[in-house]
């Protein structure tokens, strides 16, 4: 029933706004605000400034482009080249479906404890930065542990001293390691706009999971496809395009606001399938593919790993898949890697001196599998074999570590027999985009299959006396599907 009213509430506040002409003069809010790498005392908040409140609904479709096409524009590499064969003669890029273009402006954010306006603190005024896509992030310090924030972010024009609209949102610190409390959070992968499962909204597991109202949220990668159709993006302002409107698509806007997120990425939201260093996709090299997520797109964080303490029963580590790996197609050996020697050699030395209760290792790739003999770029490949072996040799010495990843567009759970090692695939956020494997290809390490879109759910329940973590795969409107529980 919350889900039918979140989504009522939704389409009576897109068709209020398609009633209003927006003041022309702007800036909107037309990407809302995101939050990332929040810990006890931290967070960052991203934002990005707009000449419209929504995306062009009601803008041109692209022009479709054959596979010799798209071969050919990617070895030329000419960005007029690249638009013209796909924007059709006449058309800017803001006429295209979905557009959501940036404008000048300053920002400046306000944020208290929920409940304790009196206690708000401000900052200045920032002009956002034009050549990172008219975005502005802000590092908070000095926060409360276990605290939920709410959040103000205002905007103006650069030419005039009033405020012109705002946004909110809020999110929540993670609680110190003495905390023992109950914790829920949701972890999903994989998904585009062109695969939505509503057309106006986005994609429906953002309703299912606002109604779980998670603790935190993570993404591990693949959150946009530039190799993909409509566009192929292979320049930076096409790029930039499918970021625009993904993130105007108002389910994730809405729950991106309203959420601690932790956001990772893996290759097609780097550059493009499998991409390694030295690769490049039309005028865009893997280096500046980088730069724009890290750096632009999303909140950023010096080093794009990072562990996190919730609470006393809760530890989660968000690993880096494609900064710090070896180009896929050398030959395996110890010097080939995915995470890099300083991020493997921190994550072995920051678990074995974790005393969580329960500990989890969030991968954009997976490490244990099975996955498809043409694949050459994660740990379960032949590839990879040799650092793969040993992660899984030291994960399966330790204790209640549990291993998750996206990329795979299908839901698992693996348990290798005469192991403790654990591994739980996401799968793909919608149906549409489910795939790559068959429901009917079940393997001896397989405790579950499914080729359908949807999410996993964690929980540490206190129960009894006794601490519980329970993993349920769940469907793209947030029904279970399969639940493993342990128990310490």
């Amino acid at each position: 029933m919350r889900i039918k009213l979140i989504y009522l509430s939704f389409l009576l506040t897109l068709f209020l706004g398609s009633c209003q002409k927006p003041d022309p003069s702007g800036p909107w809010f037309g990407n809302g605000i995101h939050n990332g790498w929040a810990d006890q005392n931290s967070v960052v908040i991203w934002t990005r400034l707009t000449k419209n409140p929504e995306m062009n609904y009601g803008g041109k479709p692209f022009t479709p482009l054959t596979m010799k096409d798209r071969i050919r524009l990617d070895s030329l590499a000419i960005r007029d080249s690249i638009h013209s064969a796909q924007i059709p003669e006449g058309l800017e890029l803001t006429d295209m479906e979905g557009a959501c273009p940036g404008m000048e402006g300053e920002v400046r954010l306000s944020y208290y404890p929920a409940g304790l306006e009196s206690n708000m603190l401000s900052t200045g005024w920032s002009r956002v930065d034009a050549d990172k896509n008219y975005t502005y992030q802000w590092k908070i310090d000095g926060l409360s542990q276990g605290t939920e924030y709410e959040l103000i972010v205002e905007s103006r024009n650069i030419d005039e001293d009033n405020i012109f609209t705002s946004t909110s949102g809020r999110f929540k610190t993670a609680p110190d390691s003495g905390v023992k409390e109950d914790v829920r959070f949701c972890i999903v992968t994989c998904h585009d706009y062109i695969r939505r499962d509503d057309s106006l909204g986005g994609h429906r597991i953002y309703l299912a999971m606002e109604e779980i109202n998670p603790d935190f949220f993570i993404h591990t990668g693949d959150v946009e496809y530039y190799d993909k159709e409509n566009p192929w993006a292979m320049t930076e302002e096409l790029m930039r395009f499918k970021w625009d409107r993904l993130f105007a698509l108002p389910f994730q806007r809405r729950f991106y606001a309203r959420h601690t997120c932790y956001f990772m990425k893996d290759d097609h939201d780097a550059l493009r399938d499998d991409c390694h260093p030295g690769d490049s996709y039309g005028t865009v090299s893997f280096e500046r593919g980088l730069e724009i997520f890290d750096r632009e797109q999303f909140p950023s964080h010096k080093k794009r790993y990072k562990t996190i303490r919730w609470g006393k029963d809760l530890q989660f580590w968000i690993m880096e898949g494609r900064n710090y790996r070896s180009n896929n197609h050398i030959p395996d050996g110890p010097e080939k890697t995915i995470w890099g020697r300083e991020q493997k050699e921190w994550l072995f030395r920051t678990l074995t001196e974790s005393k969580a209760t329960f500990r989890i290792v969030v991968s954009p790739t997976p490490i244990i599998g099975p996955d498809r003999k043409n694949k050459n770029d994660n740990y379960s490949n032949a590839g990879f074999k040799t650092e793969g072996n040993e992660i899984r040799e030291f994960v399966n010495g330790q204790k209640n570590v549990f291993l998750v990843n996206g990329d795979r567009h299908w839901q698992y759970v693996s348990h290798p027999e005469g192991t403790s090692l654990w591994e739980f695939s996401t799968g793909a956020g919608a149906d549409i985009h489910a795939g790559g494997w068959s429901q009917e290809d079940v393997r001896p390490e397989h405790r579950f299959l499914r080729v359908k879109g949807g999410f996993l759910l964690a929980e540490i329940k206190q129960e009894n006396g006794k601490t519980f973590l329970r993993f349920t795969h769940c469907d793209v409107d947030g029904n279970p599907v399969h639940q493993e529980e342990f128990v310490n």
